[in-house]
């Protein structure tokens, strides 16, 4: 009985990993220190340009 319920726990633990690894995430992607001042530098460019229009 031990072993087939041994066997029993590490197939569903596994399944349990695999449906989690198919979970869509809400989490938002990374986006590297590198781009995040880019995009910063952009947005404050276009707002200069607006108040300078």
């Amino acid at each position: 009985m031990n072993r087939r319920k041994k066997i029993n726990e590490t197939l569903k633990r596994k399944a349990k990993k695999a449906n989690a690894k198919k979970q869509k995430s809400n989490k938002p992607g990374y986006i590297s220190k590198a781009d995040r001042k880019k995009l910063e530098n952009n947005s404050e460019q276009s707002i200069q340009k607006h108040i300078d229009a």
